[in-house]
């Protein structure tokens, strides 16, 4: 199967260490499958300054067609792309127009959604956390919202990244309920089962940019006064130094491999993030599946795949809320039951079923 992806939101180089590799991964796993996937990464300049994107010309670089605008896709578009050609489409989305054989187009982010909009393809739209900003900033209502909700309107289909961005998104359009599903991501690696079993004080990890929405300061306050905690703090970021005046306690490793952040969970008992506009967070995930029981904030995120008491435990922002859900875990009477349950979870959240589950969505009735 032949697959065109529309989205700023991929990396040009392995090296970009703040480009999120959501929609990366997804694509890497559909070739693994045996599809053929083109990446068409339309780049709206202003945008990506001030979101301190890395910046790079127009052009091919693989898979990728980096295509740069000053305007936000105003005129045609059509004719700034090189890579693909449009002409006869027969996809399984009935495109009305496109170019080369793709069976299925899929767009995400706003700036992608708008794009393969204006191209006149049919195609698959992807819900993102700054979908939902857009959407109800009154910053963006004279083009950006607009232009957005053209898009969603002509969607064959629309891919929320979580269940708690499903809600909020039909809360805004419920008549596209018939057409929208939940996309997730998934893990790479196999999960281990591990039971309760500290060794000597437990140990607590957080992780992620030392940026506000994070609330890593919170997770650092609330652990404070738990003698038997020890905390490791995993990241980097301009906080770095308002983080480090708040406890001498907390062990900071810095920026860490992917490799090295999973050592640092399996050796963990606790993973608590309470980070605020996550899209997904596959952080969560990929701590639950190293055996650790796992904290995500309410209403945000990974909620929805983690329940409360269940499979984990959801906090709100706030730091008494925290020490409150810190103390709840130590006291809880059956924490290996948490952790199987956890186990369980992330059993059916793997890269290659989140993946086949996308493309099924997508060319079949509406599951999720």
């Amino acid at each position: 199967m032949k697959i065109l992806v529309i989205t700023d939101l991929y990396p040009i180089k392995d090296d970009e260490k703040h480009t999120p590799k959501t929609i990366y991964d997804f694509v890497q796993e559909w070739k693994k499958q045996g599809h053929e996937v083109k990446i068409i990464k339309p780049n709206f300049m202003l945008n990506s300054f001030l979101r301190k994107k890395p910046f790079y010309k127009s052009g091919i670089y693989g898979d990728v067609e980096n295509i740069n605008y000053w305007l936000p896709f105003w005129g045609g578009v059509k004719n700034k792309v090189k890579s693909v050609q449009f002409g006869h489409l027969t996809p399984a989305l009935s495109s009305r127009r496109g170019g080369e054989d793709f069976h299925i187009v899929i767009a995400h982010m706003p700036s992608g959604l708008i794009f393969a909009n204006k191209l006149g393809l049919d195609f698959c739209a992807g819900v993102h956390v700054s979908d939902i900003e857009v959407l109800t900033n009154p910053i963006y209502s004279i083009y950006f919202k607009p232009e957005l909700e053209k898009a969603y309107q002509n969607a064959k289909k629309i891919a929320c990244r979580s269940f708690v961005l499903k809600e909020k998104f039909l809360k805004l359009y419920p008549e596209f309920a018939p057409k929208t599903f939940v996309a997730p991501s998934g893990i790479d690696f196999e999960p281990i089962k591990r039971e309760w079993k500290p060794n000597g004080k437990i140990k607590v990890l957080t992780c992620g940019q030392f940026i506000k929405r994070k609330n890593i300061d919170k997770v650092i306050q609330a652990c404070d006064d738990f003698e038997n905690i020890e905390l490791t703090v995993i990241g980097s970021g301009g906080k770095y130094r308002d983080l480090r005046k708040l406890s001498e306690k907390p062990v900071f490793t810095g920026q860490l491999t992917h490799e090295k952040v999973l050592e640092k969970m399996r050796e963990s008992d606790i993973f608590i993030l309470p980070s605020v506009n996550e899209t997904f967070g596959m952080v969560y995930l990929e701590a639950m599946a190293s055996g650790c029981i796992t904290v995500c904030t309410k209403n945000d995120g990974i909620d929805g795949i983690i329940k409360d008491n269940e499979n984990g435990f959801l906090t709100e922002a706030r730091i008494n809320e925290l020490k409150g859900i810190i103390q709840r875990i130590l006291d809880y009477p059956d924490k290996n039951k948490i952790l199987f349950n956890a186990y369980k979870t992330v059993l059916l959240y793997n890269a290659k079923t989140v993946a086949d589950d996308y493309i099924k969505n997508i060319n079949s009735g509406i599951k999720g």
